[in-house]
């Protein structure tokens, strides 16, 4: 169920929602590889003898995770549509493993640039311009059918979980490095 959901969003089938569950054990089910990942990142990082980055990195990851369905819950209550939002995030969550078969598509891409007579760099800056570009898309349809919004409210929203994730990630790691000047 998950897959198909995952692959008819991709194709930009709205009927792709209804594949995830709605309920707390769904979202549960979610969260945990997404956690789970970079925990084993960490323990690894601290077995290289860096445990205070080990530590830093994965709490950056783990608010990043949670922001999400943070953000995407208080969006939904505000916008009248609380009793989607888990169904949206369980799906949104899902998702995120859609970037390693993105990444193949996006590398072919590349190659295909340069084989068209694009220079190297460029080809690279088309080919994460595209993946970009699609996994925005893949968010705004998923947030949109999901919680059954309108374009500019989708466009909002992606936009805020954005920021809040990028923020979360890098900034306590930037954090760190400037401490150490």
């Amino acid at each position: 169920m998950i897959l198909r959901g995952v692959w008819l969003l991709a194709r930009g089938r709205a009927a792709g929602i209804k594949e995830f569950a709605n309920t707390a054990d769904g979202l549960t089910a979610s969260l945990a590889p997404l956690i789970a990942f970079p925990l084993v990142g960490a323990g690894r990082t601290a077995m290289l003898g860096q445990p205070k980055l080990a530590v830093i990195g994965f709490l950056a990851r783990l608010c990043a995770v949670l922001a999400l369905p943070v953000i995407t819950h208080q969006f939904a209550r505000a916008v009248g549509r609380e009793a989607l939002w888990l169904r949206t995030v369980t799906a949104l969550d899902w998702s995120f493993w859609m970037i390693v078969p993105l990444l193949l598509v996006a590398a072919a891409f590349g190659a295909v640039l340069m084989k068209a007579g694009l220079d190297l760099t460029s080809a690279e800056y088309a080919a994460i311009a595209a993946l970009m570009a699609y996994v925005f898309w893949y968010h705004w349809f998923t947030v949109r059918v999901g919680l059954e919004i309108g374009i500019w409210q989708a466009i909002l929203l992606v936009f805020l979980n954005s920021v809040a994730i990028g923020l979360l990630t890098d900034a306590p790691l930037l954090l760190d490095q400037l401490s150490q000047l």
